[in-house]
């Protein structure tokens, strides 16, 4: 529960952070998350080359942010759930992960580089993002971007769901 509370509060000070931008020439990665259109994403993985990963997701600003040793190293734009199909908030780790998965339940749809957050449908994996909340739950990513996740994670990996409020409720979904 301590190590929960702890990536909460650097989801947290992630967040914050995204929010006030600093007057420097070059900006962070957290700052270039606040100016990407649907579709892009930034990736900078030598930021920092090793630690853990951990993912916060918000669903106001409809941005991922890729932390590593607690440094941001990406950022992109994903589309979540719409209403009535929201995503979930809350504390997460990556359960399953597949290249190429198929959806079971929304007619055999395809989603590449999935990563499973839930038992009940709820994963990170490529797919259109129209720039506002249009999936069935899951957190669409940006084709390549979906990618070079894949590729930096494991199972377990954290992900923190958050609705850019603050602290997330956890839910179990």
């Amino acid at each position: 529960m301590k190590r929960l509370i702890q990536f909460g509060l650097l989801g947290f000070a992630a967040a914050s952070a995204a929010a006030h931008p600093a007057s420097h020439r070059s900006l962070s990665v957290a700052q270039k998350a606040a100016r990407l259109n649907p579709g892009q994403y930034v990736w900078e993985a030598r930021a920092a080359s090793s630690g853990p990963l951990f993912l916060v997701i918000d669903l106001r600003a409809q941005r991922a942010l890729v932390y590593r040793n607690g440094v941001p190293i990406a950022a992109s734009t994903i589309s979540t759930g719409r209403r009535g199909r929201e995503t979930p908030t809350g504390l997460f780790a990556i359960l399953q992960k597949e290249v190429m998965h198929r959806s079971r339940t929304y007619d055999d749809a395809p989603m590449p580089y999935m990563q499973r957050l839930t038992w009940k449908g709820v994963a990170l994996h490529g797919g259109r993002l129209p720039g506002y909340p249009a999936s069935h739950g899951c957190i669409r990513l940006p084709s390549g971007f979906a990618k070079l996740l894949y590729g930096a994670t494991r199972l377990g990996t954290p992900v923190m769901i958050t609705d850019g409020t603050g602290l997330p409720i956890t839910r179990r979904a």
